[in-house]
């Protein structure tokens, strides 16, 4: 035990057991999401890639995620999400993000297909962000990104503080993240010094994955890849670390 696990010892966040945030125990509780859904109609679709009838010009291309959203799993993303002294529950929680992508024969098919590829992380409002102090969603992004080699960009900003999405039925999620993304200026002025007669930074990464902690409905990610979309992304697909 290190002397910063002496001063500040780790709990299981389910039987508060010292040692670890997950014990052994409880991490049996914990269960790998299998199966996928479209975000567009909420049905099951094959790895989460969206069905052919519902995709569109501007509509995500699938949705890739790795727990489900219940028990003990809603646990760990609350100590995460809102207790800043564990964030280092980061490594365990992408750990089981990166060990369930690396299962899926689909996610595993286009990473090794497409070409340039980049990691964008679903931002917070400003003034959500300064109140939290930190993205979780960025957070699990830069890890990500140093287990699958893909960098990360920070491209997308949060124009509308929008409110809570717990407890929204779909249409209400829609029409309340509707218009709650921009792409950031500087990404359209931003060229390749190898390249400078290229576009800006989505020409150049027309692939991307868009990055989040938990996804219901999946209506932050239609709208985030709406806007990439519509900004020049060839192909945007959602990656979130636990599906509720």
């Amino acid at each position: 035990m290190g002397i910063l696990d002496f001063i500040f010892p780790k709990y299981c966040v389910n039987c508060k057991k010292i040692g670890s945030y997950l014990c052994d125990n409880c991490f049996s509780y914990l269960n790998f999401d299998p199966y996928g859904i479209c975000v567009v109609c909420n049905r099951q679709a094959i790895a989460g890639i969206t069905h052919p009838r519902c995709l569109g010009r501007y509509i995500i291309n699938g949705v890739f995620t790795g727990i489900e959203y219940k028990g003990v799993a809603k646990k760990l993303v609350y100590q995460f999400k809102y207790n800043p002294y564990v964030l280092d529950l980061k490594n365990l929680l992408v750990d089981f993000l990166y060990e369930a992508l690396i299962q899926k024969e689909e996610f595993m098919k286009i990473i090794e297909a497409i070409g340039e590829k980049i990691i964008v992380p679903i931002p917070l409002h400003s003034t959500r962000l300064r109140i939290r102090g930190y993205n979780q969603a960025e957070v699990l992004a830069k890890e990500l990104s140093k287990k699958l080699n893909i960098k990360t960009v920070n491209m997308l900003r949060r124009t509308k503080n929008t409110r809570s999405q717990v407890g929204l039925k779909k249409e209400d999620r829609l029409k309340n993240i509707s218009g709650a993304f921009s792409v950031l200026p500087n990404i359209h002025a931003r060229r390749s010094s190898a390249s400078p007669n290229e576009g800006g930074l989505i020409s150049q990464y027309p692939n991307i994955f868009l990055v989040d902690d938990v996804v219901t409905t999946g209506s932050t990610l239609l709208s985030a890849a709406n806007t990439l979309k519509r900004n020049g992304a060839k192909k945007v697909w959602g990656i979130a670390l636990a599906r509720d």
